[in-house]
């Protein structure tokens, strides 16, 4: 039987500690750049917001309910699907009471305490009473093995885990034998949180605040661990100036986003992995903004569509994948209405609007056009993200030039960012009014990035990482290299062309990088996943899988409902759609660089299989062993 506590009044708590400086902007400035022998090696973008010198990221909760207790800083929904706003001071509230039933634990300061979970209001709330309570938060994906869960924990030292339901219960409890030092495990679904509020109630409000006033910017605020696409994950620590860096100039940038520019209050509907950096930083910034935040779960098309329609948001986060899935969505649907020619037009004038901007003004004659369209096809891509959206902000891995085009020419305007887990999120961000379509933008104000002579991404600024946990390398101190290859065009705008180790060099010397390919084949309605080969062999080759939804409206619409997969991968007519996407993407590169021939896979790269990581990145060794005869197949003649 789940706990029931007493009812958390919604008060602002008192708190007897210094807070975090208010966010306090200056006026932003131009780039400047360093050019050495005609080409920009460094770009350094100033800081628009002062760092703060004292407080954390457990203040936000307690400075928002002081400072407007009556503003909605998120929302939870009901069993019935409606959403309930959370005022200020209702979460500082919580989040104060969560914090003393960490505290009556035994949880001391400095304790790991590891969270596992989908999305969920409740993850937002355990992280910051765990900042609250002086504690270093460890989140771990809720998808992930036994051995990666027993290797984040036991390297972390978490003494405590919480997860949302009882599979990942019993996942984390056949690995307690190897983990003497977790000494609580709690479960969302069971009323984790109102038992932790129940023990709490003896605890005095000012041990809370007391411990809170202990930290500082340089205090550890979490260990993130990287997705590990080569050996063992590592953990990175992030302290809470790190993540201040980021987010305060973030917002301060993206005002329109975060700020709301009309009489419609900034929202987000947060879908993404709070375990990434990048949804988790986006969640921490809306906490410093006041912007209101819900949480999705779910990521399956029917579930996240009607949050979106019952959130309505202002703006989301995204990675490429899920604006794919919504273009090619739309696309389908288009098709089975007898209305495909019609949406492709639709979507080449978009393509073409979006290009003009930031540039000359569109002509009378496209402007015309794409006014047609916007209650034909333009008007349906909004109401499937919700109705409201007006700004996207991309990131996880490039979104492409076609796909960025096409969202902004079709009325959202997309933000495409550049970071890492040790950059504690964004360094590079589209800049407001001045996009560069097939860049990543300009350095987020307060980074510096340089291009080493081989080509490699450095960056620097007050939000790159502290070090790796348990390791000697550290970082915060000179040039954090990325290992992608990128370079900076006259403006200083920032390309990534590819990961360094990645790097594809032929038999005849012509080095490639195949994320480009890989990125365009991706966005075609069949293709699920695609990796590039060809290192030390003749020419460049790729395997592609395909996109179940996709390849299920494929056969619908050419009658080969009953043909299974394994003769589809042979069908002629499907190889011919592929190798239609292949030449397209083929036009991005020169012939040398080119896909000659290509493999159809009956299965799909998952996370499950060993192929991809949690954020969707590929294992391209674990790949290359389990399809060798495939690729071996590819060069015989």
């Amino acid at each position: 039987m789940d706990v029931v506590p007493k009812p958390v009044e919604p008060v602002a708590p008192v708190a007897p500690v210094a807070r975090v400086a208010p966010v306090v902007p200056v006026k932003p400035v131009d780039p400047v750049k360093t050019v050495v022998d005609g080409v920009v090696r460094q770009v350094v973008v100033p800081a628009l917001v002062a760092p703060p010198v004292s407080g954390s990221l457990g203040d936000i909760p307690f400075d928002n309910a002081a400072a407007a207790p009556a503003d909605v800083v998120l929302a939870r929904k009901e069993r019935d699907g409606t959403w309930r706003d959370v005022t200020a001071a209702e979460f500082a509230a919580e989040v104060l009471a969560v914090a003393k039933g960490l505290i009556a634990e035994g949880l001391r300061e400095g304790d790991r305490l590891a969270i596992m979970a989908r999305t969920t209001y409740e993850w937002t709330l355990l992280d910051f009473a765990g900042w609250a309570a002086g504690l270093v938060t460890v989140p771990v994906y809720p998808t992930a093995s036994a051995l990666q869960v027993r290797w984040i924990l036991h390297d972390s030292g978490a003494v405590a885990c919480a997860v949302e339901d009882t599979a990942q219960a019993r996942l984390v409890s056949s690995e307690r034998v190897n983990l003497p030092g977790l000494a609580h495990l709690w479960e969302f679904d069971t009323g984790a949180v109102a038992r932790l509020i129940k023990a709490g109630e003896h605890i005095p409000n000012a041990l809370v605040h007391a411990r809170r006033g202990a930290r500082t910017p340089e205090s550890v605020a979490t260990l993130v661990y990287t997705s590990g696409t080569t050996g063992r994950p590592k953990g990175c620590v992030l302290t809470h100036g790190n993540f201040f860096a980021e987010v305060d100039n973030a917002v301060e940038l993206l005002h329109p986003v975060f700020k709301s520019v009309s009489t419609e209050p900034a929202s987000t509907l947060l879908f993404l992995p709070l375990s990434h950096v990048f949804g988790r930083m986006v969640a921490v910034g809306c906490l410093r903004a006041r912007v209101r935040l819900g949480h999705a779960p779910s990521i399956r098309t029917e579930d996240l569509l009607a949050d979106l329609a019952g959130f309505r948001p202002t703006f989301l986060l995204a990675i490429p994948y899920v604006l794919e899935k919504v273009y090619n969505t739309a696309r389908a649907t288009a098709e089975k209405m007898g209305r495909a020619a019609s949406f492709d037009r639709a979507a080449r004038i978009a393509r073409r609007y979006g290009e003009s901007v930031g540039g000359k003004r569109p002509g009378l004659g496209l402007r015309a056009a794409r006014a047609l369209y916007d209650p034909l096809v333009y008007r349906r891509i909004r109401a499937a993200l919700g109705g409201h959206v007006r700004y996207v902000l991309s990131g996880g891995s490039p979104l492409g030039r076609r796909l960025a085009a096409f969202y902004t020419g079709a009325g959202i305007e997309v933000f495409e960012g550049y970071g890492l887990t040790e950059t504690t999120g964004a360094s590079t961000v589209t800049p407001p009014l001045r996009p560069r379509l097939g860049t990543v933008g300009w350095p987020l104000p307060g980074t510096a990035v340089r291009i080493a002579d081989d080509g490699e991404v450095l960056l620097g600024g007050r939000h790159v990482f502290a070090g790796y946990w348990n390791l000697a390398s550290h970082g915060g101190a000179g040039w954090l290299a990325t290992g992608d290859i990128g370079e900076l065009d006259a403006d200083g705008y920032l390309t990534i062309t590819g990961r360094k180790k990645d790097l594809i060099i032929t038999s005849g010397g012509k080095n490639v990088a195949p994320a480009p390919l890989e990125d365009w084949l991706r966005a075609h309605p069949l293709v699920g996943q695609c990796m590039v080969v060809g290192d030390n062999r003749p020419y460049v080759a790729a395997l592609i899988t395909l996109e179940p939804e996709g390849l299920a409206h494929w056969r619908q619409m050419r009658k080969k409902q009953g043909v299974p997969v394994r003769e589809l991968v042979r069908d002629e007519e499907l190889r011919a759609e592929v190798q239609r996407a292949v030449d397209e993407a083929n036009r991005l590169v020169s012939r040398a660089e080119s896909i000659r021939r290509f493999a159809v896979l009956p299965g799909e790269f998952t996370e499950a299989r060993g192929h991809l990581t949690p954020s969707m990145k590929l294992r391209r060794a674990a790949i290359a062993r389990d399809y060798g005869r495939e690729i071996e197949d590819l060069y015989r003649r």
